[in-house]
């Protein structure tokens, strides 16, 4: 039986050898077969944000609010539940004072364990403080069963929507106050990421995390603009291409940290925005001198609007994917 199991294998290779081919190596590693074993029951956890993951991999904010999100929020939560990671619900502003889809949200029974986070626009929360009602992203946080909030930064994608809110102050006196709260909170971008100035502000706040939400993956922004006019769209085109890869902003974040020293609070890192799978996320993570993990959405939106374990195996190969990384590549 063997022996015939040998032959059949053999012969796939012959058939197969010429359509497996590789033409270039990934420059960003060296490859190390020499010493270690295939992995098994390695273990991948971490700590974010006061709670354990047991993989370094983050669920980014997505979509809430409509029927099919139901379905593909319940689906993420699950995996996360079920995997160890941690996840961004979508944005909440449709549930601040009106209750119609929270149960689209209330997904804390589905991952008991793991960071779950709450999120709001930069806008969503200057309307709040401008009607005094701040209380409620308290509120949100409490009937979401949330760890937190990530607020959301995104001016571009606010000025290229066309029925767009107008940022009346900046962005960092919306974070503050977010912060003089007393609640968690996690500072995004939506796809442009932050150059070195707005990194630098943050590092020095006691956030949470900082997550990217590099330029490289959906851009927002970009998003905006095929929803405007031609003449808008060739007008402004060029504003989508704003901004910072994750790559680029590790190098940021290592200079300043150098820079800051005990001025950086040293909160967590979600490298987002780019990362296409676990090759991405092992580099990113391994090259940043912090306490990081990688953020992914349209992998994961991809493969959570079907059946639940399409989702599954996508995540678990990610997971065995990063285990293999862990053994036998060093970055460069």
């Amino acid at each position: 039986m063997g022996h015939t199991n040998t032959s059949e294998r053999k012969k796939d290779h012959i058939e197969l050898a010429f359509d497996s081919v590789v033409k270039g190596t990934d420059p960003r590693f060296y490859y190390e077969p020499l010493f270690t074993g295939h992995p098994a029951n390695d273990d991948l956890s971490v700590e974010f944000s006061g709670k354990k993951l047991s993989a370094p991999i983050w669920v980014s904010s997505m979509t809430g609010g409509t029927k099919e999100a139901g379905h593909i929020n319940k689906n993420l939560a699950k995996v996360c539940g079920e995997y160890g990671l941690g996840m961004g619900l979508g944005s909440c502003r449709i549930i601040l004072e009106d209750d119609t889809y929270l149960k689209d949200f209330q997904l804390r029974s589905l991952m008991p364990n793991q960071s779950l986070f709450a999120n709001l626009g930069i806008a969503q929360i200057e309307e709040l403080q401008d009607q005094g009602k701040l209380n409620l992203v308290k509120e949100l946080i409490n009937k979401t069963e949330t760890d937190g909030l990530i607020v959301h930064v995104n001016p571009l994608q606010e000025w290229l929507q066309p029925e767009g809110d107008r940022f009346q102050r900046a962005p960092l006196q919306a974070i503050e106050a977010m912060l003089e709260l007393g609640v968690n909170v996690i500072v995004k971008e939506v796809g442009q990421g932050f150059g070195p100035e707005s990194l630098k502000a943050l590092m020095k706040l006691p956030l949470t995390a900082i997550d990217f939400g590099a330029h490289g993956g959906t851009n927002f922004s970009k998003l905006e603009m095929f929803r405007r006019s031609n003449i808008e769209h060739e007008a402004f085109d060029g504003v989508s291409h704003w901004g910072h890869t994750a790559e680029e902003m590790v190098g940021f974040y290592n200079c300043l940290a150098e820079e800051l020293g005990d001025r950086n609070t040293n909160a967590d890192i979600i490298i987002s925005g780019g990362v296409k799978g676990f090759i991405d996320g092992y580099y990113l993570t391994e090259k940043i001198v912090a306490n990081a993990i990688y953020g992914q959405a349209s992998g994961f939106l991809k493969h959570a609007r079907g059946e639940y374990e399409e989702l599954r195996q996508y995540v678990h190969n990610q997971i065995e994917g990063l285990k293999l990384a862990n053994k036998f590549l060093k970055v460069r």
